[in-house]
């Protein structure tokens, strides 16, 4: 028997035991003895869309007044404009639940801003970046009402879109 051929085997046992340990304990959210730790990273993403203001309004009581509702997006993205320039694109629009005590008589957008992708010139958007606002139109019966208004949108880089989303915009509606 080769005493060369048997060391190799156990060396080899033993190697594969150690990355089998580690892969193991990888699994199971510890580390391995010897591995970099990976640098640590928020869970917490940044929203593309952030409501600015108002937090509150005085209006009066059953009559239509417009409200100016500011917003801003996230550096380095861009949401579709109210009108898109593609059917598939998905709009930016505002809603304000029916039990709110608050009516959206109607809304007006801002037009947009034309906008190339990088990677297709051809294509022009419309779209909102920065800081925008929206003039809605409103009816509020009398009394304090907190509005949840929503704002449905879609973020998008230069590369990719990220999946539709809707934002709550808190309001404190009084109406007198």
């Amino acid at each position: 028997m080769n005493v060369n051929l048997t060391l190799s085997n156990h060396y080899s046992c033993f190697v594969r035991s150690i990355i089998l340990v580690c892969l193991m304990t990888n699994l199971f959210g510890g580390k391995c003895s010897g591995q970099a730790e990976a640098p640590a990273r928020s869970t917490l993403k940044p929203a593309a869309v952030e409501y600015l203001y108002p937090e509150q309004v005085t209006v009066p009581a059953g009559k239509a007044a417009t409200v100016t509702l500011h917003f801003r997006i996230a550096p380095g993205l861009h949401i579709n404009s109210h009108t898109p320039s593609e059917d598939e694109l998905i709009p930016t629009t505002l809603t304000i639940p029916e039990d709110s005590g608050v009516r959206l008589e109607g809304a007006v957008y801002p037009p947009g801003t034309e906008f190339t992708l990088p990677l297709d010139p051809k294509t022009k958007l419309r779209v909102y970046t920065g800081e925008f606002t929206i003039q809605a139109r409103i009816v509020a019966a009398a009394g304090d009402h907190l509005v949840e208004a929503r704002l449905r949108y879609q973020a998008c880089d230069n590369h990719a879109c990220m999946p539709p989303k809707t934002m709550t915009a808190a309001i404190d509606v009084l109406a007198k």
